[in-house]
């Protein structure tokens, strides 16, 4: 965990984009909230890897999202089930389900649709809010440490040179 949260930092400090960490905690955060052997979830781990975001902040995401999905499930549970019977949806429903596809896609299941259209009506927020404090995180915290004398005393030493050559 503290390897996670070791490379989560030097993503924070690195000249990667903060749009590239927000996408990567939306995306942790959806995977997190729905249960998770679903398709939808292979689909979303397929986008993580193939679009090279940061996958500490994704992990991270995923566990943190996780653990609060376990509290949020009576939730899931109500919006999915207002969802699924809703009576002008019902034709939709049944011939969903009538289709092997989507019965194997387990959107019929209360928590599952519930969970992810909640996380999918968040993701938005989740994306500007977590873009919004990197980038905070960046101009203000960063810029303020790399002022500390001990930081720039610690940076000058030469086995600071030769790790920061190494890392590379």
């Amino acid at each position: 965990m503290l390897t996670l949260l070791a490379r989560l930092l030097k993503a924070l400090n690195s000249e990667s984009g903060a749009w590239a960490l927000a996408i990567a905690f939306v995306l942790g955060m959806i995977m997190g909230f729905t249960p998770l052997w679903r398709v939808h979830n292979l689909v979303i781990l397929l986008v993580a890897l193939l679009f090279r975001v940061n996958l500490s902040g994704f992990i991270l995401s995923f566990v943190i999202c996780s653990g609060l999905a376990y509290l949020l499930d009576p939730v899931f549970h109500a919006i999915g089930f207002a969802i699924l019977s809703a009576e002008s949806w019902q034709p939709v429903w049944q011939s969903m389900y009538d289709s092997a596809f989507w019965r194997v896609v387990q959107f019929h299941h209360t928590i599952t649709l519930g969970s992810l259209v909640l996380s999918l009506a968040f993701a938005p927020i989740l994306a500007v809010v977590s873009f919004w404090i990197v980038s905070q995180y960046r101009r203000r915290i960063q810029a303020w440490f790399n002022k500390l004398k001990i930081v720039q005393a610690l940076k000058a030493n030469r086995f600071y040179t030769i790790y920061a050559n190494l890392k590379g």
